[in-house]
């Protein structure tokens, strides 16, 4: 059974640091696509990134780009997501995503079948 499993969330200001984790268990494979996807009150579910776990290559939406790194540990079978100079409009549900890595598609959440729990991070002004 695939199971994605997030954590790290939490509160913070704003200009602060958060780093959320994802791990992944029960694909075949080892290489993977993982993306990271945030959801606020009354807003559609957005990309933040994406990575493959075969060679570590990254995408990250526009309104992240230079703040946040998405990196993978694969002993781990871990992703990460590190968020940094934090604003209150990062403040959502963040959830990560993964599929087999068959190449890069649109990283976007159609793209994924597999999907892990929401970790609230809160960004305060």
């Amino acid at each position: 059974e695939v199971q994605l499993q997030a954590s790290g969330g939490g509160s913070v200001q704003t200009g602060g640091s958060l780093r959320l984790s994802c791990a992944a268990a029960g694909f075949t494979g080892s290489d993977l696509a993982i993306g990271w996807f945030r959801q606020a009150p009354g807003k559609e579910r957005e990309g933040v990134g994406c990575i493959s776990t075969s060679d570590g290559s990254t995408h990250y939406a526009d309104s992240v780009k230079g703040r946040f790194a998405i990196s993978s540990d694969n002993a781990k079978a871990t992703v990460y997501l590190h968020m940094n100079m934090l604003k209150p409009e990062d403040t959502a549900v963040y959830y990560c995503a993964g599929e087999p890595w068959e190449g890069w598609g649109p990283c976007n959440s159609l793209s994924f079948d597999y999907w892990g729990q929401g970790t609230q991070v809160t960004v305060s002004s």
